[in-house]
């Protein structure tokens, strides 16, 4: 047992502090390269301009860097590439036994993390060079329908994934149709990433959904699993300190995008293959994400059906700020509603 705890604690320090060792590198080459919208402002979903949005935030962002992610899936990269390494380097020392990324484990979840932070990473550059136009929404639901689609397919016909655990009752069987549940669950995660819009906001959020999932992990003793989570947690409170106010960058794409799509894998693996409950308990543990989305779907109906906005801006944490709630008290709400929820699910997937 201690020496499992060791296992988790390690490699989450040491990739906070790879972090925070590669940020000033980082930051430097944005602030020089002027990695920034050079036309800031956003537009709404039905095309229009983002009016109530763009009062709060053009102005910041059109001097605040993108690209803020790549500390966290790097920091992860080093630090499991680099144990990788170390253990093959040396089988028989101490070492050895924090290298996790195994097969059975870890091999899917770290691969899709790194495939969505690079297509993220890519939009980001297009964004930036090319004046707020990156790859078009749809482009990119096709990226993560593929990816997912992928995942699940293995899922399904080389692990034999075919059904949902429900908490106290059970489990619900989907069959086949695990593959198109699987891709609709990584496409609304995939939509919760516009979480990513105020400073601290995002970083705060997914380091305690990981976190959680860590523990879940631990719980059902998939302890490489574990390691992973807590790996991006440490990379993603890393880029939490250079992103609290006032943000020396934001995470964009090539964070968020990376992020989602690993969150649905991890929440999979902690369900039927870790005799859990890691899929039930995701809108708990990710509730602020669920509501993230929920808020502009609702929005969007409203708009469409009463032709009335119901939020002054959506998602929500953006209709707090409207209302005039600082930033600053709508990140720190959101991270204690937050570890609220993380607590409550995590809770239900350990007891059940």
């Amino acid at each position: 047992m201690i020496i499992d705890i060791v296992k988790v604690f390690a490699p989450t320090t040491a990739a906070f502090m790879i972090g925070i060792a590669i940020t000033p590198v980082l930051v430097h080459y944005l602030y020089k390269y002027k990695a920034w919208k050079k036309n800031p402002g956003k537009t709404a979903l039905d095309g229009n301009e983002a009016v109530e949005f763009n009062k709060i935030h053009q102005a910041g962002e059109g001097k605040t860097p993108r690209m803020g992610g790549i500390v966290i899936w790097g920091s992860v990269a080093v630090t499991t590439l680099g144990l990788w390494a170390l253990a093959r380097l040396f089988p028989h020392s101490l070492i050895s036994e924090f290298d996790f990324l195994t097969r059975s484990q870890t091999w899917i979840p770290f691969c899709v993390l790194l495939v969505g932070a690079l297509v993220g990473l890519l939009n980001d550059i297009y964004d930036v060079a090319h004046h707020g136009n990156g790859m078009r929404l749809r482009t990119r639901l096709l990226i993560v329908s593929i990816v997912a689609g992928t995942v699940a397919w293995w899922f399904y016909t080389r692990l034999g994934v075919t059904e949902v655990s429900i908490p106290f009752d059970g489990v619900i069987y989907l069959g086949i149709f695990m593959i198109p549940f699987f891709i609709l669950v990584s496409l609304g995660l995939y939509a919760s990433g516009v979480i990513d819009g105020i400073d601290g906001l995002s970083g705060g959020i997914f380091a305690t959904i990981f976190t959680a999932y860590a523990g879940i992990a631990f719980y059902q003793q998939q302890i490489d699993l574990a390691v992973f989570c807590g790996t991006v947690a440490g990379a993603i409170l890393a880029f939490l300190w250079f992103n609290i106010p006032p943000a020396r960058f934001w995470m964009t794409e090539t964070g968020t995008m990376g992020l989602t799509m690993t969150l649905a894998v991890v929440a999979f693996m902690t369900d039927t293959l870790g005799d859990g409950y890691g899929l039930s308990v995701l809108p708990i543990v990710a509730l602020p994400l669920v509501l993230t989305v929920l808020s502009n779907i609702l929005q969007i109906l409203s708009k469409k059906i009463l032709k009335k906005k119901l939020f002054r801006v959506a998602p929500l944490h953006h209709h707090f700020e409207a209302l005039g709630w600082p930033g600053y008290k709508v990140t720190m709400r959101y991270w204690i509603f937050g570890i609220m929820c993380a607590v409550v699910g995590a809770a239900i997937a350990i007891s059940s």
